[in-house]
């Protein structure tokens, strides 16, 4: 009979990025900021924050970075800093786009 540490979920439990490490608790609680960020995907453009989404963006990315070169490796931690990361860009390309659209249609109206 195994022993229940040889089991999938004892090695999981036992795991240095297992349940029993902040390894594993600061990436599950990180993906509030990414449900956070979806859900600010209604919110009119005007009030998002571009300082805010910029080091939302950059920590996202940087973590991301760092959470594969640190031992142990977390790919969790990667993983969700990578959907940090992406959600904030998003919101800054909205912000782009409708600092740009206004600008476009200025210059049509002076062409016409």
């Amino acid at each position: 009979m195994a022993s229940a540490g040889s089991s999938a979920f004892g090695k999981f439990w036992n795991s240095p990025v297992g349940p029993k490490t902040i390894h594993f608790w600061a990436p599950a609680m990180k993906w509030g900021l990414v449900i956070a960020g979806l859900g600010d995907l209604s919110r009119p453009v005007e009030q998002i924050s571009v300082k805010q989404q910029l080091s939302l963006a950059a920590t996202g990315l940087i973590w991301t970075r760092w959470s594969t070169i640190i031992t142990p490796k977390n790919y969790s931690l990667a993983t969700v800093n990578f959907f940090v990361g992406c959600t904030a860009a998003y919101q800054l390309a909205r912000v782009a786009m409708a600092d740009k659209q206004p600008a476009e249609e200025a210059a049509v109206v002076k062409s016409e």
